[in-house]
C-alpha cells in the first residue's frame, strides 16, 4: 500500500502550488482557520458578537461574517478585533526561504 501525503492529495485534487485554483483554496483556508481562531477567542472572553462588534466599531454581523469567512474583511479591521480581544497576533513571512516573525 502507497501513503500519500496531504500536499500530494492537493496537488492531485485541487493543483499544484501556484495555480490560481490552489491559491483560492489556500486563501480560503487560511481565513478559515482565522475566523475559528477570532471564534474562539470570542468565546475564553466570554463575549458575544454583539459585545466584541462595539469593541471593534463594526456590526454584529461583520464580526459574524469574519467567524464564518464569508466576507474579506480589511486586515485592519481583523487587528482591531484582536487588540479588542486583548489576544497577541504573530504570523510568519517568508523571503527568500528566510522565515521571519511578526507579531502584534
Amino acid at each position: 500500500m502507497k501513503t500519500t501525503s496531504f500536499n500530494e492529495v492537493l496537488d492531485i485534487h485541487i493543483g499544484k502550488r501556484g495555480t490560481t485554483k490552489r491559491e483560492l483554496f489556500e486563501q480560503e483556508l487560511r481565513l478559515e482557520l482565522l475566523g475559528d481562531a477570532i471564534k474562539r477567542a470570542r468565546k475564553a472572553k466570554h463575549m458575544t458578537q454583539e459585545q466584541l462588534g462595539e469593541l471593534v466599531g463594526v456590526q454584529k454581523s461583520q464580526i459574524a461574517k469574519i467567524e464564518n469567512s464569508t466576507t474579506d474583511a480589511r486586515f485592519s479591521t481583523i487587528l482591531r478585533v484582536f487588540d479588542a480581544l486583548k489576544a497577541k497576533v504573530s504570523f510568519t513571512v517568508e523571503l527568500d526561504n528566510k522565515k521571519l516573525m511578526v507579531s502584534k
